[in-house]
């Protein structure tokens, strides 16, 4: 078996563990701050709306151009008085957007970009993009983001409870939130790919936070009638059990996107690939996150503040303070497996592994050892 699978089996049995919940102030503190540097970036620096949202016009030149694309940025910023977005296609030509033009303006900064880059301005491309189309992908995308918060809210109410409903919320408002402030701050074009990828990621940051969540209901069944963990605790091994799982998972699906971003929009110049494959970057990581750092710990402090779980932790620390007392050794809340639904409060600890292998049935029943006779 491979180390990270050995870890992970060691993960999932409780041998090793990290205390995520224990430290979960620091994690919240840390996404506090994250979510502070996105919301300034998103209101000092805003978003770089593409044409599609502001509407202008898009220019294409013919095929093998020998002009670079610096040179073709700087000719159209003087023609038309705006900045200029060029892009360099696969086939050579270029691909120029100019924001906030009209029909007049796009007559006459076809003329000069015809005269700069020495082609006839027939052989150029001109499409009009209005306003009012990117308006309405911007409002169907709200509407999209609103159903789906509702519908994903509703469904965790009803198939674990409503606390893990609101702690998946906040971790989706979350993602959301930096995956834009970084937008913002990095200053990417926002485009229809862009709105594609942020409702792409809710689905992933999703499918980590119910594997988790799936594994804590199941190991809180029945809770108050055993003595030896609390809820907190119980929440630390579900996120320990399924670590490895989500980093396998995390990690799969950002190395493709990462070869988008990296080498498809920065290493070869498809700068078209940036729209979609930064939010859907960002967005990964932050779901990964967020699921393990934010969504199970917030859980647990909910569960916490009700009276019954309030008053487990009280016996459990109460038991363990009497066992200590007596000179024995406290069962190790974080190296001990989950407790059995039949298994009484005083039954000893389960082991897991090798070790929890039944006793031989028919060793020691009144036969002294020895050879028969």
């Amino acid at each position: 078996m491979s180390k990270l699978g050995t870890l992970g089996a060691r993960l999932h049995h409780g041998e090793v563990g990290y205390d995520f919940v224990k430290n979960r102030k620091i994690w919240y503190g840390i996404s506090i701050l994250i979510t502070i540097t996105a919301i300034v970036g998103l209101a000092v620096r805003g978003l770089h709306m593409g044409i599609e949202f502001q509407g202008g016009a898009v220019f294409t030149t013919p095929k093998n151009m020998s002009a670079s694309v610096s040179q073709a940025e700087t000719w159209a910023e003087e023609a038309s008085g705006h900045d200029a977005i060029v892009q360099k296609l696969g086939d050579g030509s270029l691909r120029i957007q100019i924001a906030g033009t009209d029909t007049g303006q796009s007559d006459q900064i076809k003329d000069e970009l015809s005269k700069d880059l020495n082609v006839p301005a027939e052989k150029i491309n001109a499409d009009l993009v209005g306003p009012s189309w990117g308006d309405q992908i911007a409002n169907k995308a709200w509407q999209g983001l609103g159903i789906f918060m509702v519908l994903v809210v509703i469904y965790l109410a009803i198939a674990f409870e409503w606390r893990m409903a609101l702690a998946a919320f906040v971790a989706l408002i979350h993602d959301i939130t930096i995956t834009v402030g970084i937008y913002a701050l990095v200053g990417f074009e926002v485009t229809p790919g862009t709105v594609i990828g942020l409702l792409t990621i809710l689905g992933y940051s999703l499918y980590d936070t119910v594997v988790v969540f799936d594994s804590l209901k199941e190991q809180t069944r029945d809770i108050t009638k055993q003595t030896r963990w609390t809820y907190a605790e119980i929440a630390n091994r579900s996120i320990n059990s399924t670590l490895v799982r989500s980093i396998n998972t995390t990690v799969v699906a950002l190395l493709p996107v990462g070869g988008l971003l990296f080498i498809g929009g920065g290493v070869l110049g498809a700068g078209m690939l940036n729209d979609i494959s930064l939010s859907l970057f960002v967005g990964l990581a932050a779901g990964a996150y967020s699921s393990i750092f934010i969504a199970t710990p917030l859980v647990a402090d909910l569960k916490e503040a009700e009276p019954q779980m309030k008053a487990l932790k009280k016996r459990v620390l109460a038991k363990r303070a009497q066992t200590a007392a007596k000179g024995e050794q406290a069962p190790d809340a974080e190296e001990e497996t989950p407790y059995a639904d039949d298994e009484p409060d005083d039954a000893a600890p389960a082991v897991v592994g090798p070790r929890n292998q039944p006793a031989s049935r028919g060793r020691g029943r009144g036969r002294p050892s020895g050879k028969r006779r």
